[in-house]
């Protein structure tokens, strides 16, 4: 199966100083590896925060952001997603229980990993209050965790 990475779970694997790099590179290691996405969503997001001095006292430049992004989707087992799902109709045919604007992204983002088969990997516990009740756990969901 292929994970879909989040735009946190991007960050925490590219920044050291993020609070969750290390469980992070523990998880892409032992189940990430052989497949792993990114989309134009996640990879904009991690431009624009990894060249963001709010975000880490480690910001660099935009060009330096885009070169680090290149490295990291340059390794093994990174595939690119186009985002090629219709948001609206998406979020609605998969009967995602969206409550708020904080979730659209979320929403787009599993809906994208639905429509390819794969799995969104996300740092983010919330994301599976998305879900209706009688679809938890969901083999489209993973939310990385220290073991």
């Amino acid at each position: 199966m292929t994970f879909l990475l989040d735009l946190n779970l991007l960050l925490a694997l590219a920044w050291p100083s993020h609070v969750h790099h290390d469980v992070a590179h523990a998880w892409f290691k032992r189940e990430a590896l052989p497949g792993w996405a990114t989309c134009p969503l996640t990879q904009l997001g991690f431009v624009r925060l990894s060249s963001n001095p709010a975000f880490t006292s480690d910001a660099v430049s935009p060009p330096e952001a885009l070169s680090l992004l290149k490295d990291i989707t340059a390794m093994d087992g990174h595939e690119f997603w186009p985002d090629d799902v219709d948001c609206v109709s998406a979020a609605f045919a998969d009967g995602l229980r969206i409550t708020g604007h904080r979730q659209m992204t979320d929403a787009y983002l599993l809906s994208l990993a639905r429509e390819r088969s794969g799995c969104l990997a996300t740092l983010d516990r919330k994301i599976g209050w998305l879900l209706p009740r009688s679809e938890r756990p969901n083999p489209h969901l993973r939310i990385v965790e220290s073991r």
